[in-house]
């Protein structure tokens, strides 16, 4: 399993501080929604980022203008783009076949999509399909069951990813399901003292 480690809600000199250390650390660097808001693509340059080692996931959450979005993205050199499974699917195409194009990958963000929209949207075999508990939402969550159930009911999607308020212990639950390809986990790394040592204790529980 891979650890993602989401960096959000920090100033653009934050973000790049705590990259350069958890790059040689942790298998994906996200630079959250609000980074991009905030300072856009062409600050979070992969190269500029200092990011060497892990993949970078710009967090997009593409809903439409899928082309442009795309293009433009993956031109900062990051490797993983998001794009809202509630966006059309003539939109989920076109980012899938730039992603293609480019040799990069399409995380499609699961948050309030129901079953039906889902089963439209489970044609694209290389494409991440990210299950997401809102941060909104005022709902609990459990990580590996919800996991459990997604797997069950769309045995054929390869890449499962989780987000939501994931501490170590459920990190470590994931983990030993051996279903999800990636445990994304912000603020349990981010929001801890020392954001390295907490990101190596969770490689240490899902390795």
């Amino acid at each position: 399993m891979k650890l993602q480690v989401a960096i959000d809600r920090v100033s653009l000199d934050r973000a790049k501080e705590v990259a350069a250390q958890l790059d040689p650390v942790v298998d994906i660097i996200e630079m959250g929604t609000s980074l991009v808001k905030d300072y856009g693509c062409y600050a979070l340059n992969k190269e500029e980022l200092g990011i060497h080692h892990a993949e970078l996931l710009l967090d997009t959450k593409t809903i439409d203008e899928g082309q442009y979005e795309f293009d433009k993205g993956f031109a900062t050199g990051a490797d993983i783009l998001t794009v809202m499974g509630a966006a059309s699917l003539g939109t989920l195409q076109t980012c899938y076949q730039v992603a293609e194009q480019a040799h990069r990958q399409m995380f499609i963000d699961l948050m309030e999509v129901d079953e039906d929209k889902t089963r439209q949207i489970l044609g694209f075999d290389h494409a991440i399909y990210g299950i997401h508990h809102a941060k909104d939402s005022k709902t609990n969550f459990d990580a590996a069951d919800s996991v459990a159930l997604f797997h069950a009911t769309y045995p054929k999607v390869s890449r499962i990813n989780v987000a939501g308020g994931i501490d170590i212990d459920q990190a470590a639950k994931l983990s030993q399901q051996g279903i999800a390809d990636t445990v994304i986990v912000g603020g349990k790394i981010m929001k801890s003292d020392d954001p390295l040592q907490a990101a190596k204790e969770f490689m240490k529980v899902i390795k």
